[in-house]
C-alpha cells in the first residue's frame, strides 16, 4: 500500500507520523542490543515533547552476521500468536556489542553492524559489514512510521480503533543497480523492484501476483537479505512508492524483521536457515518419477492398473504412483474412506502393484477441510477438531467443498484423531502423502481453540502446523529421513518439511516459465527441493509442450506427471505416436538421464539440505553473485553447482541462453563454450540447453537397472567424466542413504588420484572440448 501520494504529500486516506529524529540512544544492559526512542517530531524546547507519537526502535544483535530491527508504537498491546518457531537447532553464540561514541552509536553482531548518528535532530541509521568493506542499507529521513487509515481528524480518535487500521512500516534504502529477489514462490518477474507484493498465501494458481508459498524473506544482490519475522500479512512497497526504497508495512503496533549478512548470497541463506531451519532430507528413492491418475479424470483399479503395466512395458520405471483426490467419494473430502465404487481392495491393490513390480512406493491426496456431506463432519464438529465462529458455530463455506470446515490443528485432541485418519492410510502400504489446500485461511469473526491465537496471524502459519503435523507422522512410521510430503502451501519454516510442488499451471510455454520463476524464488528460503506439475495441470498440453516440460521436471530434484481433466501417460499426449522422439521414448530418455545423473544430484543435495540452498532449481545468481546478468536472468537455472540447465519454450526448438563468466562443456557432444555472453541454438526433444562448469567431476550411474532411483549407484559402474579439470578440482561422493563414501580428487599430472569408493567397471572420460 502506498502512504504517500507522490513525493511531497500524504495520501489522503491515511494519517501518517514519521520517526523525525533519535531523541535518546540507550543500551541494554548486556550489551547486545540498544534501544532509540523516536518521537515524530523534533524535539528543540521540552514543550516540544507532548502530545506527539514515539516509536521505539530496537537493534538487537543475534549471531554473526545477523541482528534484528523492532520497532513499536504502543507497547502495551498483546503479544498474540503463533510466532515463527526460530532457531530450531539452536540458537549460535551472540557475539553482539554496543561501541557508544560523540557522532555516533554502533551495534556489532560480527561481521554485520549498524551505525545509528549521534547528529542532533537527524534520523539515520546504516547497515554495514563491520570492516567497513560494504555499505548494505540504510532507514534515513521518514523511514519509519506509524499510519492510520482512514486519516483522523483528531488525535482523540485513536481512543476507538475499531473503525480504523493502525500500521507500523520502514522503509529501508535501494541503491542503485540493487535488485530484490524470493518471498516465496512467485510467479512474476524474479527481480522484485518495483513490485508491490502482499505476503498473504492464496490459492490464486501461477498466473497472477498471488502465491500459494508466501515467505517473509527476501535477498538483495547487495549481499544481504530480511526476514520479516510475522506471519500476519505484510504489504511491500519495492520501489514502486519511493523509487530508491524498500517499504514494509504491516497491521499493527509492532514489525520486527532480522537482516542477515553473507557476504555471499549463498552465506545469507545459510544464516537464513539457521533461523528458520534446515530443509528436511529427502530419500533417494523420492527422486524417481511420480505418475498421478490427474485430478478428475475417470479412474480405477483397472485404469491405475493398466498405466503402470504399460509404463513398465515401455521400460519407464514409475518410482510413486500417486491416487489424487478421487480415491474418496465425491462430496466426502476428506474423510480418509476409500471409495468402494472403484477402489473395492484398496490395501489388496497396492500390494499386488508393489509385489509385481510395476511401482515401488504409493502416495494418496489429501487436505485439511471436511465437507458436511461425511459423517466425519458432524463427528468432528461435536469433538470440537473444526475451527469456530465468534458464536460457537463451525466456520463453513461451500467453495471447493460443500459445506466445508477446516480442521483445528490447534486442538491438540484434533491433531490426534487427524494422525489416527493418517495412520490407517499408512497401515493400507500408503507411503508418501500430497497436502493439498491450507491456503484460505479465514480470518473474520473466527476463533481458534488456541485463544492465545490471532486469526489474521493463522492465515499463513497454518501451513506450517499442516504440513508439520503430516511430516512428522510419516517420519514416526518410516524414519527421521524417510518422510515425504507433497506440499501446495508454505510459509517461513517450512521448508523443514519437505517438499513442495508449484500448483496449478496452464499447459503453456508461458505456464512453463512461471512455474521456472516460482522454483528460483522458492529457493531462494532455503527450500532445498521443488517440483513442478509436468505438462501443466489445467489443460491438455500439445505433444511439444508435454515433452520440453518432461524435460525441465526431470532436472528438477522432483518429478510429477500430473494434470487436471487429461491425464499425463505419454501415449495418450501424442496418440501413441511412433515417430522419432514421440512422447513415450522423450519420457524414457529424460528418466533414464535422471536417474544416471543420481550419484551428481544426491550429492548435491545433501550438501544444498546441510547449508540451506536450493538444489535445483538453484538461481544462477547464487553460483554467480559477481555477475550483474545472473541476477537478471529468469529462464533458467542451476542443477547443483556444477550443472547449468535451461528449458525450451519456443515449438521449433530454438533457446537463447545464458553462461556466465568462464568456461563451459556441452554435456551432450562436449562442445568447449566460453561464457559471459548469450547464445542462440537449437535442440531436438532428447537434449536441452545443459552445460558443465570447467574443473567439474561428474559422477554419473547407470540409466537402467534394478533399484529404481536409490539403487547402489557407487557399486554398479558407470561413467565418471573430467571437464577441463586440474589438479585439486575434487568431488564429494555420497550413496543413496545420503552417507558421505570419499572424495574423488585430481591429481598433478590431470587424472584422477583413484576412483576412492566407487566400485564395479567404472569409464573414465576427459573432456577437454
Amino acid at each position: 500500500m502506498k502512504f504517500r501520494d507522490g513525493m511531497w504529500l500524504t495520501s489522503e486516506e491515511f494519517t501518517v507520523q514519521y520517526a523525525e529524529e533519535v531523541y535518546t540512544a540507550t543500551p541494554r544492559e548486556d550489551g547486545k542490543a540498544v534501544s532509540l526512542l523516536c518521537p515524530t517530531r523534533k524535539i528543540f524546547s521540552r514543550g516540544d515533547t507532548l502530545n506527539l507519537a514515539t516509536l521505539n526502535v530496537e537493534i538487537e544483535a543475534q549471531f554473526d552476521g545477523v541482528m534484528s530491527v523492532e520497532v513499536t508504537h504502543f507497547a502495551g498491546a498483546r503479544r498474540l500468536g503463533p510466532d515463527f518457531d526460530l532457531f530450531p537447532d539452536g540458537r549460535p553464540e551472540n557475539v553482539g556489542s554496543v561501541k557508544k561514541g560523540e557522532k555516533s552509536t554502533t551495534i556489532v553482531s560480527g561481521g554485520i553492524s549498524a551505525t545509528v548518528s549521534s547528529d542532533p535532530h537527524s534520523f539515520d541509521i546504516k547497515f554495514h559489514a563491520t570492516d567497513g568493506s560494504k555499505n548494505l542499507t540504510s532507514l534515513l529521513n521518514r523511514s519509519v512510521g506509524l499510519a492510520y487509515n482512514p486519516a483522523i481528524t483528531t488525535p482523540k480518535e485513536v481512543e476507538d480503533l475499531t473503525n480504523h487500521k493502525h500500521y507500523v512500516f520502514t522503509q529501508t534504502e535501494l541503491s542503485v543497480g540493487e535488485s530484490i529477489h524470493g518471498l516465496g514462490e512467485r510467479f512474476g518477474a524474479w527481480n522484485k523492484i518495483g513490485q508491490n507484493v502482499e505476503v498473504w498465501n492464496e490459492d490464486g494458481g501461477t498466473s497472477s501476483e498471488q502465491a500459494y508459498k508466501n515467505v517473509s524473506f527476501w535477498l538483495s544482490s547487495r549481499g544481504y537479505g530480511v526476514f520479516i519475522d510475522t506471519p500476519d500479512k505484510i504489504d511491500l512497497e519495492i520501489g514502486s512508492e519511493r523509487c530508491c526504497r524498500l517499504q514494509t508495512a504491516v497491521e499493527s503496533q509492532r514489525l520486527k524483521w532480522y537482516i542477515i549478512y553473507g557476504p555471499t548470497p549463498k552465506e545469507v541463506l545459510t544464516k537464513y536457515s539457521i533461523l528458520t531451519g534446515k530443509p528436511g532430507t529427502l530419500p533417494a528413492w523420492s527422486y524417481g518419477l511420480w505418475l498421478s491418475t490427474s485430478f478428475t479424470t475417470s479412474y480405477d483399479e483397472k485404469t491405475v492398473t493398466h498405466f503402470v503395466e504399460t509404463m513398465k512395458s515401455s521400460k519407464i520405471p514409475v518410482e510413486v504412483f500417486h491416487f489424487d483426490c478421487f480415491w474418496l467419494r465425491a462430496f466426502h473430502w476428506t474423510d480418509f474412506v476409500w471409495d468402494p465404487e472403484f477402489f473395492p481392495d484398496p490395501g489388496g491393490q497396492i500390494s499386488r502393484m508393489k509385489s509385481a513390480g510395476l511401482v515401488n512406493h504409493i502416495s494418496v491426496w489429501t487436505n485439511p477441510y471436511v465437507g458436511q456431506a461425511s459423517p466425519i463432519f458432524q463427528f468432528a464438529a461435536e469433538k470440537g477438531y473444526l475451527l469456530k465462529k465468534t458464536n460457537g458455530d463451525v466456520w463453513q463455506w461451500d467453495l471447493w467443498q460443500t459445506g466445508m470446515g477446516i480442521v483445528d490443528f490447534t486442538n491438540p485432541e484434533a491433531c490426534t484423531w487427524f494422525v489416527g485418519c493418517l495412520e490407517t492410510l499408512l497401515d493400507l502400504g500408503i507411503d508418501t502423502i500430497k497436502t493439498d489446500f491450507g491456503e484460505r485461511i479465514p480470518t473474520k469473526n473466527v476463533v481458534w481453540h488456541d485463544k492465545s491465537i490471532d486469526p489474521s496471524r493463522m492465515h499463513n502459519y497454518y501451513a506450517f502446523i499442516y504440513n508439520k503435523l503430516v511430516y512428522e507422522t510419516l517420519q514416526k512410521r518410516y524414519g527421521k529421513n524417510e518422510g515425504v510430503l507433497f506440499a501446495r502451501t508454505a510459509c517461513a519454516g517450512t521448508q523443514r518439511f519437505p517438499l513442495c510442488w508449484g500448483g496449478d499451471c496452464e499447459s503453456t510455454p508461458a505456464a512453463l516459465g512461471e512455474s521456472l520463476r516460482g522454483g528460483l524464488s522458492l529457493g531462494l528460503a532455503s527450500f532445498a527441493s521443488w517440483s513442478c506439475d509436468i505438462g501443466g495441470f489445467e489443460g491438455k498440453p500439445p505433444p511439444w509442450i508435454y515433452k520440453r516440460w518432461v524435460a525441465f521436471g526431470l532436472l528438477c530434484t522432483h518429478s510429477r506427471l500430473h494434470g487436471s481433466n487429461s491425464y499425463r501417460v505419454p501415449w495418450l499426449v501424442d496418440d501413441s505416436s511412433t515417430e522419432l522422439e514421440n512422447c513415450t521414448d522423450v519420457l524414457r530418455h529424460w528418466v533414464q538421464f535422471k536417474r544416471r545423473l543420481m550419484p551428481y544430484l544426491y550429492s548435491q543435495a545433501i550438501e544444498s539440505i546441510e547449508n540451506g540452498w536450493p538444489t535445483s532449481v538453484r538461481a544462477l545468481a547464487l553460483e554467480f553473485p559477481e555477475d550483474p546478468t545472473a541476477w537478471l536472468v529468469d529462464r533458467e537455472f542451476m542443477v547443483g553447482s556444477q550443472i547449468l540447465a535451461a528449458p525450451v519454450f519456443e515449438e521449433d526448438g530454438s533457446s537463447e541462453f545464458y553462461l556466465p563468466p568462464g568456461v563451459w562443456y556441452n554435456f551432450w557432444n562436449n562442445e568447449k563454450l566460453e561464457g559471459g555472453r548469450w547464445y542462440k541454438k537449437k535442440f531436438g526433444f532428447l537434449e536441452c540447453p545443459l552445460f558443465v562448469r570447467e574443473g567439474t567431476i561428474l559422477v554419473l550411474g547407470q540409466a537402467e537397472g534394478e533399484g529404481g532411483f536409490s539403487y547402489n549407484w557407487l557399486g554398479s559402474g558407470g561413467e565418471v567424466r573430467l571437464y577441463g579439470v586440474k589438479e585439486g578440482n575434487k568431488a564429494d561422493l555420497v550413496d543413496s542413504q545420503g552417507h558421505g563414501k570419499g572424495v574423488l580428487e585430481v591429481a598433478g599430472n590431470g587424472e584422477l588420484k583413484d576412483l576412492g569408493s566407487l566400485e564395479g567397471e567404472w569409464k573414465v572420460t576427459s573432456v577437454s572440448g
